[in-house]
């Protein structure tokens, strides 16, 4: 395996989208179409947001991304750590890792002092990175942990 972590390019939208809605958005009325016009206003954007992918051998395996406001969040903090996903024949081999990483050294080159993300089954994942449960709470009748990170 040969994965390297790029800015995401407009070749690489239609299969993040696809794992993103697999993955996010399953049951809901959320479009591929949809979501590939959400991750194409992140690459064409001014910078303050972005969106990186892994790739191995040129092919996209996962995403994640840095962005301002959450989907539907009751939280008002700001900036994100979003959307991490990596194909299913790629976990356990460090590229969600390195995905978290790179939106980490983003957000500090960036002068971002500390990040937030969403999550419930994932919390030892996080945790093992440096990030701190901060609320569980309950969001669409469903249990979702609030983590932060300071950077």
């Amino acid at each position: 395996m040969r994965t390297t972590i790029e800015a995401m390019a407009e070749g690489d939208v239609e299969a993040i989208a696809g794992l993103r809605l697999a993955a996010f958005f399953e049951g809901t009325d959320r479009t591929l179409d949809e979501d590939m016009a959400g991750l194409r206003g992140l690459i064409a954007g001014d910078g303050s947001e972005t969106a990186f992918v892994a790739r191995d051998r040129g092919r996209p395996i996962g995403s994640c991304l840095l962005v301002r406001s959450e989907i539907s969040s009751p939280h008002d903090f700001s900036p994100w750590l979003a959307g991490l996903i990596v194909e299913d024949g790629y976990r356990g081999s460090g590229v969600g890792t390195a995905l978290v990483r790179t939106v980490e050294a983003r957000a500090v080159s960036a002068g971002i002092g500390k990040l937030y993300l969403y999550t419930w089954q994932a919390r030892g994942f996080y945790e093992a990175l440096g990030w701190t449960a901060v609320e569980t709470f309950e969001q669409d009748g469903a249990p979702m942990l609030l983590m932060s990170r300071e950077l």
